[in-house]
């Protein structure tokens, strides 16, 4: 993710993996700014059909249905769906209120006016990049940041618009960026404006600090709220036993028989009439190769041939890999949950509600196995909400230990946040000493095990490829990422996609005994029914549209800062100038910062010297731009050296091709580079502009809501 920042980070791929693409420039919603300033931004992609629209209409269904609460979520990587799922089952579960979840991108939000007192709109809403709305939350987000709203009826006075809508605002996000929870604030501010009531405090989640305990802290006084708002009296709150979510069948099908899913990750459909995208992602041929090969890392670049799909992308968008669990983590849980036996039995999983809005999470049916390596989230850190639903089904001997976690903070951030243990490691845990952890959870109910753990979502990596220079092939750089955790140094926890698209590598390379070696997790990679591998490897993608972008005009000048994989977009950045200066056109200045431990992982050190000679290649008298690549070996020297420092060297030359219009663009570490690197360029503003500190932060500022300066960055 997510502020994935997607928003959200659902598990550990999304801190560090390879040039993700979690930031990007600042979120232009006001049309005629984005227009003038950032024309480079290609139209955004078909918007996927919808129904129509009074098939849309949300509060008719709910009054059809009976419903009383409805939970929207804005998600870009599944944290916030996962949280409107829980909330709807408090709600429906201890409350006894009457509600549904829905994907906001699939119901007309026109119909806010419409909302009847008595019902409450809930609004978990994720903030991804730099202050902007994931992608199903693109639509409402338009409507309502609108100067004058279009709702369903003609109000004349829009801020009576939504005199009835009582809301409950909660947004996910991080402090790492400047936007902090942009969207939820924005929308919580243009909702009031318009009229509504806001029930309880507006919630906001740090992912960067602990989002969980932010999301759980905020109930506290949030259930109170929605009592009072409902009329529901709060000390009647129902403490029974647990009501399911899901009912699992087991069938009588062989996992061989055409019907049943094995891991593919939409439902079968005609394939004449296919659109790919992020419901339904494109095999895509794939040839790679290895960057630097070290002891503890190894940076794969890989190219994804779209030609037979229905993808299009543009320079500096995401692309978005679909991984699976690892072998290791899938026989874990299996061990712990007493199903090691039966992983190939064939289950239905099906909504307990007739009228939910999602009758399966996944495709069924399906096998428990599969439901474990392609379906399920195994490997993320389990929530605290989980361990305690777990206690109840917990032998006797670990309930407390169990509860500890599930109730102590402080021993869960330890042992459990800061350790980044899974379900299956949590169990291994508490159980360790005394006894095997093999059938521990046997008595939980499956169906626990499938409400709790979130979807296992795709992760997000910059694209390295020119659009304008390879339009059917997308490139993405990978460096694996594994690590031991400072509160438990004894384990070595894995990138999932990292060391999934590294088995990839080194099976298809017949390099198996590397990954014997190296004592890495290992994947089953031939996917369902071969056909990750047959007729040639392909793996599953879809393309996600970015703001990070080069000015419509190439002969603008253009800084570039990016150490390790955050150079990813810039190869790409700088093989489309030099596409340009090949095809005629004047290219102004282009200047690369990158940094890397040693020359040793010195990414496409091969290609820069031909990419810079072509854009100093003087034409008709043009002069030379005086183009190059600037880097930075943090570990070749006495004193650790880092592009910021490079930046600040260069900085009488940076400082005049900002003041000819230069675009400036960071991708990489968000907490700590990117911070350093906006400072260097504040202290340029001071150095060489004569401006004070507070001048220099507003120029800044305002380089930044013109398009010009530019972050792709991660947390």
């Amino acid at each position: 993710m997510a502020q994935q920042q997607p928003a959200m980070i659902d598990s550990l791929d999304f801190a560090i993996l390879g040039a993700i693409g979690l930031g990007t420039a600042a979120w232009f919603g006001r049309k005629k700014i984005a227009e003038r300033f950032f024309k480079a931004a290609p139209p955004p992609p078909p918007a996927p059909v919808q129904a129509p629209k009074n098939e849309r209409n949300f509060v008719k269904i709910m009054q059809e249905q009976g419903r009383r609460v409805i939970f929207f979520y804005g998600s870009q990587t599944g944290t916030a769906e996962d949280y409107a799922s829980r909330l709807a089952k408090e709600c429906s579960q201890r409350y006894g209120v009457s509600c549904m979840t829905a994907d906001i991108e699939l119901y007309d939000l026109s119909y806010l006016d419409t909302v009847s007192p008595d019902m409450l709109v809930f609004f978990i809403m994720a903030t991804y990049g730099e202050g902007e709305p994931t992608d199903n939350a693109v639509e409402f987000w338009e409507l309502v940041t609108e100067e004058e709203p279009a709702f369903s009826k003609d109000e004349s006075d829009p801020t009576t618009s939504l005199k009835n809508l009582r809301y409950v605002m909660f947004g996910l996000g991080n402090r790492t960026y400047e936007q902090y929870n942009e969207v939820c604030r924005i929308l919580d501010k243009k909702l009031i404006n318009l009229g509504a009531q806001r029930v309880g405090e507006r919630g906001e989640g740090d992912d960067d600090g602990s989002l969980e305990e932010d999301f759980l802290t905020w109930q506290e006084t949030m259930w109170p709220a929605f009592c009072e708002a409902l009329g529901v009296d709060e000390h009647s709150a129902r403490s029974g036993p647990r009501e399911a979510t899901y009912k699992i069948d087991e069938l009588e099908i062989s996992p061989d028989s055409d019907n049943v899913y094995l891991g593919e990750l939409a439902e079968k459909s005609d394939k004449s009439k296919i659109i790919y995208d992020a419901k339904r992602p494109y095999l895509a041929p794939i040839e790679s190769r290895i960057l630097f090969d070290e002891p503890d890392r190894h940076c794969l670049h890989i190219e994804f041939d779209i030609t037979d799909s229905n993808l299009i992308y543009h320079t500096g968008d995401h692309l978005a890999l679909w991984p699976s669990n690892s072998e290791v983590e899938i026989g874990r849980l299996a061990n712990v949950l007493g199903i090691s036996h039966k992983l190939d039995q064939v289950v239905d999983v099906c909504a307990v509600d007739k009228a939910a809005a999602k009758k399966s999470p996944f495709p069924v049916p399906t096998t428990y196995r599969t439901i474990l390596r392609h379906y399920l989230d195994i490997c993320a850190p389990v929530s605290r909400q989980t361990l305690m639903a777990l206690v109840e089904f917990a032998p006797e001997e670990i309930k407390p230990r169990l509860h500890e976690l599930a109730t102590d903070k402080d021993a869960y951030r330890l042992q459990v946040s800061e350790a980044v243990r899974n379900l299956g490691e949590v169990v291994e845990y508490v159980v360790s000493g005394g006894g095997s952890p093999e059938g521990v959870l046997a008595g939980v109910p499956f169906d626990l095990i499938v409400e709790s753990i979130s979807r296992l979502q795709p992760r997000y990596y910059s694209i390295s490829s020119s659009s304008k220079e390879t339009p059917k092939k997308i490139s993405a750089t990978v460096v694996t990422l594994a690590y031991q955790p400072t509160t438990s140094p004894e384990r070595t926890v894995y990138g999932v996609a990292t060391h999934f698209l590294y088995n990839v590598y080194a099976r298809s390379h017949n390099s198996n005994e590397v990954l014997k070696a190296g004592g890495y997790p290992t994947y089953d990679i031939q996917g369902p029914r071969n056909t990750y591998l047959e007729p040639q490897v392909r793996l599953p993608v879809h393309v996600r549209r970015s703001t990070f972008k080069l000015p419509r005009n190439p002969a603008c000048p253009v800084i570039m800062i990016g150490p390790g994989t955050g150079v990813a977009p810039f190869r790409a950045f700088v093989r489309e100038r030099a596409f340009h200066k090949k095809s005629g056109r004047p290219v102004g200045p282009t200047l690369l910062f990158f940094g890397s431990r040693t020359q040793q992982d010195f990414l496409y050190a091969d290609e820069w010297p031909g990419l810079f000679e072509t854009l100093n290649e003087e034409k008709e008298g043009e002069p030379n731009t005086a183009s190059r690549l600037i880097t930075a070996f943090s570990r070749e020297s006495a004193k650790k050296v880092y592009v910021q420092h490079r930046l600040q060297e260069t900085g009488e030359e940076v400082w005049g091709l900002i003041n000819k219009g230069a675009y400036l663009y960071v991708c990489g570490d968000a907490k700590s580079m990117a911070r350093d690197v906006h400072q260097t360029f504040v202290n340029l503003a001071v150095a060489y502009g004569g401006k004070t500190e507070e001048q220099a932060h507003d120029f800044i500022k305002t380089l930044r809501s013109t398009g010009r300066y530019q972050e792709d960055v991660w947390s």
